[in-house]
């Protein structure tokens, strides 16, 4: 059966393409839960100026993350923490600290953009990878250091 994707599907193709797909897939998981539509000539129409609306939000969405990845680039912002001897943090910085302190600093940036592999538990530098757009990532320092 063939159908129109809406939206991205991993592992099967991207909003607008047209995929074949086994019958019961497109009836029981797609087409209810308004991930495709069958191809029909219409249905074809329809999902083309769909598309062409979604990559005209898109291109919008990517100058915004530019333009803040721009003011991102180079900030530094300081975060103090208790630490113990060998300057072992007793916690963890986390995505969600790093997201406070930017707040401090009049940048709103989602925790889940903030790209942290493991919570940062030494005193010091640390340069932190910030997803802003899918296309768009720049690069923040922490700098964590001993409360009091």
């Amino acid at each position: 059966m063939e159908v129109i994707l809406r939206e991205d599907i991993e592992r099967l193709g991207h909003r607008g393409d047209v995929v074949k797909v086994a019958p019961g897939y497109a009836r029981n998981f797609l087409l209810p839960k308004k991930l495709a539509v069958t191809a029909t000539e219409s249905n074809k129409k329809i999902v083309e100026q769909e598309r062409q609306a979604h990559l005209r939000k898109e291109a919008k969405l990517k100058t915004e993350a530019e333009d803040l990845s721009k003011l991102l680039n180079g900030v530094n912002i300081t975060i103090s923490q208790k630490a113990g001897d060998n300057d072992q943090l007793f916690g963890s910085v986390t995505a969600k600290d790093v997201a406070e302190a930017l707040e401090k600093k009049n940048f709103t940036v989602d925790r889940r953009r903030i790209l942290l592999e493991d919570p940062i538990k030494q005193l010091g530098e640390h340069k932190v990878p910030v997803r802003l757009h899918k296309d768009v990532t720049t690069e923040i320092t922490v700098n964590v250091v001993r409360e009091g």
